[in-house]
């Protein structure tokens, strides 16, 4: 026997009594007791950290395979297997040996971590970009359902494609025609970086660069140039490589630099981003860089599992969290060496074995239910990518995703904080369910950010399937005891301390009311979906929603 299906047979029957032990009422009862068992197994030093490729993931796997099987479910992976594998790419630059901007024939040279933040998403032994020319594209935006297009027919073949990071309105003046138009400050699926990376491949550049800017971006400099020049990938045909040798970032102050010797005004260009009739401009400048890189292929994988539908086990709902987390650092001042993501997102894990348990104590389902655990999100997001692009279950027959990554643990709330406001009609979904646990909905605090982009169920809503987000850490939630002020109190503590970091770790502090309740709310959501024929659907200005429309065919 393998040492991870040893390991399940083990933890199968570890895990066995706490899930007889619960007596759920008709409508499924959540149990904290078996949030934290599951909380502190996953996140103790048994499992390493559970980074991917590593003997933590080897051990994660068989337990969550173990715990599944106890629970009664059915294998949900490749094949009529408990898994999807994911190879992953790995690579990490070494020290460059040529890199710099050059107009001419005078060269601006580049110190890398400091003026310039560069990674390689290809399999070579060098990333090379030989004189090619700078085009600045604006905010690189192409979204016809927003009659907007900022490339203009532009041919960036061999290109370097500049970027300004964020959206075309959110730096919006009072009075400007763009205001609104994406958003207002609220980030849309055009303002992430990756989308600007994917659409500079799109159209065969050869490198892609961001002006950073720390109120856009959301992070300071510091956080870009944090990976060191590391970088993750699914492992991709070549044909379906990207056809970036590089891309990255450059600090303002470079910025400022390159824009001012090509006799541009950066703050006019900024401007002129804003308005629908902007045009690329080029730079007049080339950039040369040679720098070598080391890569390797990690193999990891996606756990899935099913409830068959009784009626229609062709139309799928799945629930996602993902069981990876960043596995070994630096001592911390306790001397912990492990990044366990106790919470992130070991605490979502566990929601979803609550979800599949309360879902074998009912009735069968009309629709079948698929529970993904999902490796690599901390690496980009890869586990749901590689399943997106592969999918067991076709996502025109995928009826929702629901995300579980990170809840707030100090204690019960008054309301539920929605994620990406706008964009589905899963949205009213909350709010009615929401209100039947007598709470209120509360918007994100800070849409600039991001966040909807930023977990695994984007994966399948780039492929245009409806999603729904449960993120503790997007709002303050307005808890029954100490109110907003407590739950800012509590976001900013986590956000601050203990994310991505080895104190993310289980307390006997930890109040798992507010958990509770929206692990039991998603359960609803999906519980509604899985007994009735009911599609959810994109809102009118989605960027999914033409996605989704063209497979319509497929639903009736």
């Amino acid at each position: 026997m393998s040492m991870r299906f040893a390991f399940a047979a083990l933890l199968a029957t570890f895990a066995a009594p706490a899930a007889a032990q619960s007596t759920p009422d008709a409508a499924g009862g959540i149990d904290a007791d078996n949030l934290v068992q599951t909380v502190r197994t996953l996140a103790s030093d048994q499992f390493q950290g559970r980074a991917p490729g590593t003997a933590g993931e080897d051990r994660t796997i068989g337990y969550l395979i173990g715990r599944l099987q106890a629970l009664g479910l059915e294998p949900g992976g490749t094949g009529g297997g408990w898994t999807q594998a994911v190879p992953l790419l790995h690579t990490r630059l070494g020290a460059p040996d040529t890199l710099a901007f050059e107009r001419g024939g005078a060269k601006m040279p580049l110190t890398f971590g400091t003026d310039i933040y560069l990674s390689t998403l290809r399999p070579s032994d060098r990333a090379v970009v030989d004189k090619a020319p700078l085009v600045f594209v604006g905010y690189g935006v192409s979204a016809p359902e927003r009659d907007w297009d900022d490339f203009k027919g532009e041919d960036l073949k061999g290109k370097v494609a500049v970027f300004l990071v964020n959206d075309p309105d959110f730096a919006a003046q009072p009075g400007e025609a763009v205001a609104g138009r994406f958003g207002g400050r609220a980030m849309t699926y055009y303002g992430r970086w990756t989308y600007k990376f994917e659409e500079a491949a799109r159209r065969g550049a050869v490198a892609a660069l961001i002006v950073h800017e720390t109120e856009a971006a959301g992070y300071g400099w510091n956080v870009v140039e944090s990976p060191g020049g590391e970088n993750y990938d699914i492992v991709r045909a070549p044909g379906q490589l990207t056809s970036l040798a590089l891309q990255g970032w450059i600090s303002g102050a470079t910025a400022e630099k390159l824009f001012a010797g090509a006799g541009q005004d950066l703050a006019r260009l900024r401007a002129a981003a804003r308005r629908a009739d902007f045009k690329p401009v080029d730079l007049g400048t080339t950039f040369v860089a040679a720098i070598p890189v080391r890569h390797e292929v990690l193999p990891s994988q996606n756990v899935l599992a099913k409830i068959p539908g009784a009626k229609r086990p062709d139309e799928v709902v799945i629930y996602g969290a993902h069981w990876d987390a960043y596995g070994e650092g630096p001592p911390d001042a306790q001397g912990r060496i492990y990044r366990a993501g106790a919470n992130d997102d070991a605490l979502g894990v566990a929601g979803l074995l609550e979800i599949a348990r309360n879902f074998k104590a009912a009735p069968p389902p009309d629709r079948s239910i698929v529970f993904a655990f999902w490796t690599a999100e901390e690496r980009g997001l890869l586990g749901s990518e590689a399943y997106a692009a592969a999918p067991v279950y076709p996502v025109e027959k995928t009826v929702a995703n629901l995300d579980l990554d990170i809840l707030q643990t100090a204690g019960p709330a008054k309301d539920v904080i929605l994620v990406g406001k706008g964009q589905g009609t899963l949205e009213d979904d909350l709010a009615r369910l929401a209100a039947k646990q007598g709470r209120s909905v509360s918007e994100e605090s800070l849409p600039e950010r991001g966040l909807f982009f930023r977990a695994d169920h984007f994966s399948l809503a780039k492929r245009g399937v409806p999603v729904l987000l449960m993120m503790g850490i997007a709002g303050a939630s307005d808890l029954v005891e100490g109110g907003r002020e407590a739950g800012q109190a509590w976001v900013d503590a986590y956000t601050g301390q203990c994310y991505h970091q080895a104190c993310d770790a289980w307390s006997p502090d930890w109040n798992l009311g507010g958990a509770v309740q929206d692990i039991a709310l998603f359960y609803q959501i999906g519980d509604e979906l899985a007994r009735s024929s009911r599609w959810p659907e994109w809102k009118a200005g989605s960027e999914f929603k033409a996605i989704r429309d063209r497979s319509a065919a497929a639903r009736k």
